[in-house]
């Protein structure tokens, strides 16, 4: 008994024939329309693209003897004596068996020689890459200046390992991937010829395992047609290949998605019993989350190579969760199936994998976790402040307004303020906050400009010092807290390399005496750092902000918040609030 396989029996004669490769196929055809056909031509590609098909198609056509618009004929004495393999002056060559520099000297003999039988002589080298470099090296002056009855055909699936110096002798032609469409129509064909009805999820599996490569679906197509009868489904398809269901992994990436435990684990079982192999449904399930992935990703529908019902599962999944967590799991899986291919115990390898990306949880959106902050804020309402925070203030106020007297008033002056106030009625309870040692529209003296405030006026500081130095400005906006006490200016700053520019003698200066020019005051400037504070604050002072710093931390909105987020306090900053101009 004498079967012919699919992928001999099916092979193409003619470049009509080639499937998938259509602009090889044109370049090739109009080559030889116009008789410029090169010497040596390299075809390169993954496995079962039509390499050595096509090389033995030229080597027909080059030697037909048909007019060239019908080349090859397949019908005349050449092309079937090559077709059939008998061929005298078709020379081919297995690269990996032949692969030493004597074969190659050999051959080079032989090629002195003019053909018997045909026109030109045809070498065709299969897995080419695999010669050694020293027969590489002795086909270089044969490549580079052959003789005129000669043609080189070569393939490989290699491209990286043949030498520059070779592929620069050689005409290339790198064959692509065949495209799912058309290796479907190919072998809804093919199953057709040989009175096999396939069903049409059954075929698309088939495409799928073969990858690109028409003899890898060949092989897959024949091994179905030997274990069905004359209708094949997509059950008989699973089975014979050893592959997981749809349906099963479907299940599985639903439950990885949602966090159901049981389900995946009870997944996996069932995965294991059918006596699956691990690598293969690794590539299976990292195949399903791209699925998922690219059914979030907007104009991505064509990448998917998978029939309408599939995508709609797809997309019933996918549509329940954000791009960022299906991508965010997927790269979890990723280094999963990696270690798992190295464990010794691959079942308890992907268990724990499996369960670790549950418990990763779902990416939520930065606006959706602002939006749940503003929800939150807004279920408490403002705290009223202590009247000893009022108290202080108000000293505060005090303190501020003893620094925007520039000289010592009168006593002629502090008379007649006293007056207008003896003719005004009292209020009945004056608060606290409103101590003040000037009306706020006491007119200021000939000669002297209106002393400005510097907490109310201190973004304006920050323009005006832009005017003078940009990054002194820039430099000034970073500073955490600015005080003014006796005759002096503190600015603060968390970190010193933050403002130490400023600390240097030239550009203190320079602070000082813009500091002096528009506030109208006569201010020491003081730099203030984590690493000199301690020497500057007074223990009262470092107390108070302690309290304030553990009152803020205990704040019912910041423990609520810490609660949510699953987070804990790092560091408390006090920001000074400007105190209005009285």
């Amino acid at each position: 008994m004498s079967y012919l396989v699919l992928a001999r029996k099916s092979r193409p004669q003619k470049f009509e024939q080639v499937v998938g490769q259509k602009t090889i196929v044109t370049t090739l055809k109009n080559s030889l329309l116009r008789e410029r056909v090169a010497h040596a031509i390299l075809f390169s590609g993954i496995r079962g693209t039509g390499k050595t098909t096509l090389a033995r198609i030229m080597a027909k056509a080059i030697n037909c003897e048909s007019p060239l618009e019908q080349r090859p004929c397949c019908t005349c004495k050449s092309c079937q004596a090559i077709a059939s393999g008998s061929a005298i002056d078709l020379h081919e060559i297995d690269g990996a068996s032949n692969r030493g520099i004597q074969e190659i000297r050999e051959l080079k003999e032989q090629i002195k020689f003019l053909p018997v039988s045909s026109r030109f002589k045809i070498i065709i080298i299969d897995e080419v890459h695999m010669l050694t470099t020293e027969a590489f090296n002795a086909l270089l002056k044969t490549l580079e200046e052959p003789p005129k009855h000669v043609y080189f055909m070569f393939a490989t699936t290699e491209l990286h390992k043949i030498p520059i110096t070779i592929l620069s002798r050689c005409q290339r032609y790198e064959l692509k991937r065949i495209a799912a469409d058309d290796l479907q129509a190919h072998f809804r064909k093919l199953a057709a010829d040989e009175g096999v009805n396939i069903e049409e999820k059954a075929l698309q599996q088939i495409v799928k395992e073969a990858d690109g490569s028409v003899r890898d679906g060949l092989s897959l197509l024949d091994q179905i047609f030997s274990y069905g009868e004359k209708e094949v489904r997509l059950d008989d398809v699973t089975e014979v290949l050893g592959l997981v269901s749809r349906e099963v992994l479907l299940k599985l990436a639903a439950g990885l998605m949602k966090g159901d435990k049981a389900g995946v684990l009870l997944s996996l079982d069932e995965i294991f019993a059918f006596g699956m192999d691990i690598k293969r449904f690794g590539n299976d399930l990292l195949d399903c989350f791209r699925n998922l992935l690219l059914c979030k990703i907007k104009g991505c529908e064509t990448l998917l190579n998978i029939s309408e019902t599939e995508l709609q599962s797809y997309q019933e999944i996918a549509g329940e969760f954000p791009a960022e967590s299906i991508h965010a799991k997927l790269v979890l899986l990723m280094a999963a199936i990696e270690d798992t291919k190295n464990s010794s115990q691959p079942r308890l390898a992907l268990e724990t994998s499996f369960i670790k990306v549950i418990e990763a949880g779902n990416i939520v959106h930065l606006p959706d976790l602002i939006g749940k902050l503003d929800k939150l804020i807004d279920m408490y309402p403002p705290q009223q402040e202590p009247v000893q925070d009022a108290a202080d203030k108000a000293v505060a106020v005090k303190d501020q307004d003893d620094l925007r007297l520039t000289e010592p008033r009168s006593v002629k002056k502090t008379d007649t303020v006293t007056e207008v106030r003896e003719n005004k009625e009292p209020p009945a309870a004056e608060p606290v906050s409103q101590v003040s040692t000037a009306p706020p529209d006491l007119p200021p003296e000939k000669g002297k400009a209106a002393a400005k405030n510097i907490q109310d006026d201190w973004r304006e500081f920050i323009e005006y010092v832009k005017g003078e130095k940009i990054w002194m400005g820039q430099i000034l906006q970073k500073a955490n807290n600015r005080l003014a006490t006796d005759g002096e200016l503190q600015l603060e700053y968390d970190e010193h390399f933050t403002c130490g520019q400023l600390k240097e003698p030239e550009n203190h200066q320079i602070l000082t005496r813009l500091v002096q020019k528009f506030f109208q005051k006569e201010l020491k400037v003081s730099i203030i750092t984590p690493e000199n504070s301690g020497d500057t604050a007074s223990p009262n002072d470092r107390e108070n902000v302690s309290r304030q710093k553990r009152k803020l931390s205990s704040e019912p909105l910041v423990t609520r918040a810490l609660e949510i987020f699953n987070g804990q306090i790092v560091e408390v900053r006090l920001h000074h609030k400007k105190t209005p101009e009285r």
